[in-house]
């Protein structure tokens, strides 16, 4: 769908992070926890491409006027990296956005009552609030963050409101443990009875390692990537990644607007 959407809040949430709530068509609550929106930051040329987002939270708000009818909306978390971000920012309550979403395919569930394991840092939490939402429904879900400061752990009080078990590493230690995220999850893993589920979103190294992990393990692992979209529909290609077979020979693209941005790990090439 393609919409106009106002803007009901934009608030930063932690120095340079975001988090926007903005109004949906009724048929949004619908969207899968891991797909996204394409939207554009204002009406002018200049930037003229739209800007990719993860989805994190839908919803329906109820305005705070008496009498005032309830409204379906998506909110995304997003953090201030350049002009187009940066414009966002300075968008105020009532402001316009022209959208386009929801796009991609999303995350796969799994079984019910199986432990679910969220792997997540700094903006890559983004699309791992409405998964946990859905989660909690049918099974036992921990979250492992991280980040290089306490200012990219982002949100966990909203987590932990739904009943999730949250884990927190910073490199510098000035909140939770002190290292890398990936170290508590090796911990966790060696705990477990059984066979968890892995969904991991971050940085491109923090999900290398992660995909790892559940390799050397067996352990079913589903990640979502970030790329650099110009369409958010496949027809660009301007934001391919290599999948498992490929190689100079033999080149085996995946489009992650388009085949993602959520991909089973084993289906993509990893760094040794």
């Amino acid at each position: 769908m393609q919409f106009k959407s106002m803007i009901i809040s934009n608030v930063e949430v932690s120095p340079g992070y975001w988090r926007m709530r903005m109004t949906a068509p009724s048929e949004f609550p619908a969207a899968q926890p891991g797909q996204f929106v394409m939207v554009r930051v204002n009406d002018a040329i200049d930037p003229l491409l739209r800007r990719p987002f993860g989805i994190f939270d839908v919803g329906v708000h109820t305005p705070a006027q008496t009498g005032a009818a309830s409204q379906p909306y998506l909110e995304m978390l997003y953090r201030v990296v350049g002009k187009g971000t940066g414009m966002l920012s300075a968008l105020h309550d009532t402001d316009l956005l022209d959208v386009l979403g929801p796009l991609g395919k999303g995350f796969q569930l799994g079984a019910p009552g199986e432990e679910k394991i969220i792997v997540g840092g700094g903006v890559g939490l983004a699309p791992l609030y409405l998964l946990a939402k859905e989660l909690v429904k049918q099974s036992p879900v921990r979250l492992f963050v991280g980040g290089r400061t306490r200012d990219d752990v982002l949100c966990i009080t909203e987590f932990e409101r739904l009943g999730v078990e949250c884990y927190v590493a910073t490199e510098d230690g000035s909140l939770g443990e002190c290292g890398l995220v990936t170290e508590a999850l090796i911990r966790r893993l060696a705990a477990c009875d059984g066979t968890p589920r892995i969904f991991a979103c971050g940085p491109h190294g923090m999900l290398n390692a992660v995909a790892g992990i559940a390799a050397q393990r067996n352990i079913p692992c589903q990640v979502s990537l970030e790329g650099y979209m110009a369409c958010g529909m496949g027809a660009c290609l301007g934001c391919v990644t290599p999948g498992h077979h490929h190689s100079n020979e033999t080149p085996d693209y995946r489009c992650v607007c388009a085949d993602g941005p959520v991909f089973d790990a084993a289906e993509l090439k990893w760094e040794a």
